[in-house]
C-alpha cells in the first residue's frame, strides 16, 4: 500500500535505513581521527596543531562536497549523488589508511572530507522529501542520532585496534573500515528508491513544463543565493557553524583531555564515549519529538540553552581527574549534560529543506550544513593555538565553543518556522510583506 507521496511502507523505511546507515559510517569516517589522534602523530611524526590541521582541512573540504554533490543531487537526482559521496568517502577512507606522511595524509582525508560533506545533503534530502511531513523532525532526529553510533564505533573500532595491533599498524586499521559505504553503494543502486518529487520537477522540466519563471532560472547555486533565499541562506549557516564550532572545540579534543591531563586510559575513554553516545542518541530524538510537536525553532533553541549550560558544567568538572570510576566521574556527567544539547544538529535537514523548492533542495540544504562545516573547521585548528594563550589549559582553550553557540541561538530567532510543511512538486519563493517572514518554498498550485 502506496502513501499519499507514492512510497510503500517499505521503501520509506528503506530510505530511512540507508540514511541511517550512510550518516552512520560518515560521522566513523569524521571523528575517528580524534581518537587516534596521539598514535597518528607518533607515526608520523606530527605535532598536535599538524592533528588539528588534519582534522580542520576534512571539515574544510566537506564544504566541497556539500557544494558540488548538493548540485548534482538537484541535477541527476538524489539517488545518483548519493552514490557518488559514498564512493569519495570510502576511496578517502583507504588511502588515509595507506598515508606515509603528514602531506599525504591531508590529501587523502580532503578526498574522504569531500564525500563526508556530500553524504549528509544528498541523504538528509532524500529523506525528508520521501518522508511524512508531520513527522520529519523525529525521522531526522534518527537519522542524525546514527552519529552517536558512528561516534561509538569509532571508540570501539580505535580501542580494539590500539589494543591488537603495534600503533603504527591500528590506526591505519582504524581508517581502513571507514571504507565500509563501499558496501552501502551497492544495496543503494539495487533497491534505493528515488524521490518522486525530484523525477516529477525533471521531467517537467525537461518537457518545458513549468512556469516562465522556472525555466529561466539558472543554476541551483546561484538561485539560492538570491532574494530571501539568500538571506536564508546566510542566517541558517550561521546556525549550523555555530553549533558545529561548539561541537568539534569539545570533541575534537575531549579524549586528548581526558588522557594527557586528567589520567584516563583508552579504555576509559572508550567506555565514556560509548555510554556519552547513548546519551547523544536520547538527546536527539528528545529534539526531534519538540521539533515536531512545537516547531524547529522551539526545538533548536532550547537544545542550544542546554547546551551553554553544559559548558559551564565542563568547565566546573574539568581539572577533576579520573578516580577510576566513569559514573564517579564529575567531567563524565558534565559532558553527558553537553551532549544531551547536540540534539540540535538532528534538526537542521528537515528546517534547511523546508526552507528552499525542489530544485534547490539539495544544494541549498548541502551547502548550509557543509558552509557551517567550513567555519566549524577552524575550531579543531584554533583550540591548539589558544592553549599557549590560555596558561596551558586545553580546557581553557575548548571554552571557545561557547561562541559558536551563543552566535547559533541569536541566529535562529531570525529564521522563519517551517515545521510540517508540505512539499509540491513546483514551488515559488514568497514572502508575507506584512510581517517580513517569508518561506524561500511555498506551493504554486501544483
Amino acid at each position: 500500500m502506496r502513501d499519499e507521496q507514492g512510497y510503500t511502507a517499505v521503501q520509506r523505511w528503506f530510505v530511512a535505513g540507508s540514511a541511517m546507515l550512510g550518516f552512520g559510517l560518515d560521522f566513523y569516517n569524521l571523528v575517528v581521527v580524534a581518537f587516534l589522534l596521539q598514535v597518528i602523530q607518533s607515526s608520523l611524526h606530527m605535532g598536535l596543531p599538524d592533528a588539528g590541521t588534519i582534522i580542520a582541512a576534512t571539515l574544510a573540504a566537506s564544504v566541497v562536497g556539500g557544494v558540488s554533490v548538493g548540485w548534482l543531487g538537484d541535477r541527476i537526482g538524489r539517488k545518483n549523488a548519493l552514490m557518488v559521496t559514498l564512493l569519495l568517502l570510502a576511496a578517502g577512507a583507504l588511502l588515509s589508511a595507506l598515508a606515509w606522511n603528514f602531506n599525504s595524509l591531508l590529501a587523502f582525508r580532503i578526498i574522504a572530507g569531500i564525500g563526508v560533506g556530500g553524504e549528509w545533503g544528498a541523504g538528509i534530502v532524500l529523506f525528508n522529501e520521501v518522508w511524512t511531513p508531520r513527522q520529519r523532525g523525529i525521522g531526522s532526529a534518527l537519522v542524525q542520532a546514527m552519529a552517536a553510533a558512528g561516534t561509538a564505533l569509532a571508540a570501539v573500532v580505535s580501542a580494539w585496534a590500539l589494543g591488537n595491533f603495534i600503533p603504527d599498524t591500528a590506526w591505519r586499521v582504524a581508517m581502513a573500515i571507514g571504507a565500509a559505504p563501499l558496501l552501502l553503494m551497492l544495496v543503494v543502486r539495487i533497491w534505493m528508491p528515488e524521490s518522486r518529487l525530484w523525477q516529477e520537477y525533471d521531467r517537467r522540466r525537461r518537457a518545458g513544463d513549468l512556469p516562465a519563471e522556472k525555466l529561466n532560472e539558472k543554476s541551483p547555486i546561484i538561485e539560492m543565493l538570491r532574494g530571501i533565499s539568500a538571506r536564508y541562506f546566510v542566517l541558517a549557516t550561521l546556525v549550523s557553524a555555530g553549533y558545529m564550532f561548539a561541537y568539534q572545540a569539545i570533541t575534537s579534543f575531549m579524549p586528548t583531555l581526558m588522557i594527557r591531563t586528567l589520567g584516563a586510559t583508552p579504555a576509559v575513554v572508550r567506555d565514556a564515549s560509548l555510554l556519552w553516545s547513548a546519551v547523544l542518541a536520547v538527546g536527539m530524538m528528545a529534539t526531534g519529538w519538540i521539533s515536531d510537536r512545537f516547531g524547529r525553532k522551539a526545538a533548536v533553541m532550547s537544545a542550544t540553552i542546554l547546551g551553554v549550560i553544559g559548558f559551564g558544567a565542563i568547565w566546573l568538572t574539568g581539572d577533576i581527574r579520573y578516580s577510576g570510576s566513569v559514573l564517579g566521574w564529575p567531567l563524565f556527567w558534565a559532558y553527558c549534560l553537553w551532549g544531551t544539547a547536540q540534539g540540535a544538529g538532528g534538526q537542521f535537514g528537515p528546517w534547511w529543506s523546508e526552507l528552499y523548492p525542489t530544485e534547490l533542495r539539495a544544494s541549498a540544504a548541502s551547502s548550509i550544513y557543509t558552509s557551517g562545516r567550513l567555519v566549524s573547521a577552524s575550531a579543531p585548528y584554533l583550540v591548539p593555538l589558544f592553549v599557549p594563550l590560555m596558561g596551558g589549559s586545553l580546557l581553557a582553550a575548548m571554552m571557545l565553543g561557547l561562541v559558536g553557540s551563543v552566535v547559533g541561538l541569536v541566529c535562529t530567532l531570525a529564521l522563519p518556522e517551517t515545521a510540517g510543511r508540505r512539499f509540491a512538486v513546483v514551488e515559488g519563493r514568497a514572502r508575507d510583506h506584512d510581517t517580513g517572514i517569508g518561506l524561500a518554498a511555498t506551493p504554486l498550485g501544483d
